[in-house]
Order: structure tokens, then C-alpha cells, then sequence
């Protein structure tokens, strides 16, 4: 997070390749921008702890169930409504992520706490990413967000690190960082958030969302191939499978509401003006 402060503070302050959107003010960022950034922090805790008690592929199986997680919060806080269709698409999602579950072999339960705790964090993020945009009104680019968000989780993180962290790490000895592997993890974590924002600006949601089930397959599968720890099995993959296709009609049911009211809002003059307002990194 100090790392992707740093270097979007580089890109847009000093060289200036991106700008950072204007209207940011002191009470946006405490009632907005620093829950994102906690929720951030939460979820890089959590989910990266996880990883000492279960395998790369349990870990990526149990993530299945984030749509589950944003559409029950997002109903609780009102940015979405219950309907018989989306309950049973959460439904199947839930079913697979038990029964692969179920199939794993060396399950622990430490590390399946620690990883739903992640998956809960990322979906308050997003919640209170929605919430940002639309009660707020300001809308941000990526860089902008990383701009703002990533001071806010590296105090987050830094503060828990101090107490719970620091004191086990002391016990071991000397640190030994890798400095070469850091900077390697921290360029693909920044590679990855502008990937993300280059893809959809010159392709479509749909894009991103299919690529992230194809991604979430290769974990699965390359871990198993990598680390001795991944003993995939019939159940597992079975259960993963019918996650994945709940997880890919939740996307498909998202993407036709989109289009449904881009469409509706194409045939509104008013709102075609508006729209035509707004900058192009607004949109």
C-alpha cells in the first residue's frame, strides 16, 4: 500500500500521465474514502492469513461466494432488492461453495474463518465503493482511487501490524526481505488495479468479468500443478463448477440490468444530456 501511494503520487503529481479527479473534500474523505480504505486493509489481513492455513485453490473456491456476500449486504443497505431469481442464483452459489467444501481434503477450519472474514471485507468495500459513487456524486478513475484509498489502508494495516505483527517477527530474528521479490509483488499488485481500468475502458464490463472466471479456473488448476499443498478432488472441482455457473449467471443477470437501464437512459433527452456533461473519465 506505501508502495502504490507512492508511485500513484509519482504518476499524477510529478509526471502527470493521469490526472485525479477534482471535489474531494475533508468530509468525503472521512465518511467515504477512509471505510474503503479499512475495508481494503481488512480484506489484505485477512485473506493473505488465510493462505498459512489452506491451499491456494481452497482459498480461490471460497471466494466464489463474493457475489453472495455484495448482493445481501447491498440488500441490507438498500442498493439492491430481493427477487426470486437473484435468491436462487445465490442459492446455487452457496450449494457449490459447500459442496466443494466438502470435498476438500485437508480443510482447516482457522483458515476457512480467516478467508470468509476476507471475502466479507472485500464486499463491504464494494458496498461502500457503490455508496461513494452514487450518494456522494464524485467519480473516480482507478489511479484516482488508489490515490486516495491506499494511504488510508497502509495506516490501517500499519497500526495492527505494530501489536500483533511486529512483536512475532522480532522473536524470528533479523528481517529478511527480499527486496528484489517485493518490489516484484508490488508491481504486479499495481499492474494489476491498472490492468483492470485499461481493460474496461477500451473493452466492457462483460469483458473483465468473463476474464475473471477464465482467471479464477487457471488459479485453481496452476496451483494444483505448483504448490504440494493442493490435493484437488471429483468433489471439489464438482462443487467449484456449480459456484462458477451460479457466479456466471449472477454476472449475466448484473450485465442485462446494466444494459436495461443504459438503454432507458439512452431515451431520455435529459439524461443524455446530463451524461453528455460529465468528462469522458466520469462515464
Amino acid at each position: 500500500m506505501v508502495f502504490s501511494s507512492v508511485l500513484c503520487f509519482v504518476l499524477t503529481k510529478i509526471l502527470k500521465v493521469m490526472k485525479v479527479e477534482e471535489g474531494m473534500t475533508p468530509e468525503i474523505y472521512a465518511t467515504s474514502v477512509v471505510p474503503i480504505g479499512a475495508m481494503f486493509a481488512m480484506t489484505l489481513w485477512l485473506g493473505n492469513t488465510a493462505y498459512l492455513y489452506i491451499s491456494v485453490a481452497f482459498a480461490q473456491m471460497l471466494k466464489a461466494i463474493m457475489p453472495v456476500a455484495v448482493f445481501v449486504l447491498g440488500v441490507a443497505a438498500g442498493l439492491e432488492v430481493m427477487s426470486y431469481k437473484m435468491l436462487s442464483i445465490m442459492s446455487v452459489i452457496s450449494f457449490g461453495v459447500l459442496v466443494a467444501s466438502y470435498g476438500e481434503i485437508n480443510i482447516n477450519w482457522i483458515g476457512v474463518v480467516y478467508q470468509m472474514g476476507g471475502v466479507v471485507g472485500e464486499a463491504l468495500r464494494l458496498i461502500f465503493m457503490e455508496i461513494f459513487v452514487k450518494r456522494k456524486g464524485l467519480k473516480l478513475n482507478p489511479i484516482s482511487v488508489m490515490y486516495y484509498v491506499s494511504p488510508c489502508s497502509a495506516i490501517c494495516l500499519f497500526l495492527p501490524w505494530i501489536f500483533l505483527e511486529k512483536p512475532k517477527m522480532d522473536e524470528h530474528g533479523p528481517w529478511n526481505f527480499p527486496p528484489v521479490l517485493l518490489i516484484l509483488n508490488c508491481l504486479c499488485t499495481f499492474a494489476l488495479n491498472l490492468s483492470v481500468f485499461l481493460v474496461i475502458t477500451h473493452t466492457s464490463a462483460l469483458t473483465i468479468r468473463v476474464a475473471g472466471v477464465v482467471k479464477d479456473w487457471v488459479v485453481v488448476l496452476l496451483s494444483a500443478v505448483l504448490f504440494a499443498d493442493t490435493k484437488l478432488t471429483l468433489i471439489n472441482l464438482f462443487g467449484y463448477a456449480i459456484a462458477i455457473a451460479g457466479v456466471a449467471a449472477y454476472n449475466n443477470c448484473k450485465l442485462k440490468k446494466e444494459t436495461s437501464r443504459d438503454t432507458s437512459d439512452d431515451s431520455n433527452p435529459e439524461s443524455s444530456q446530463r451524461q453528455e456533461s460529465q468528462p469522458l473519465t466520469s462515464r
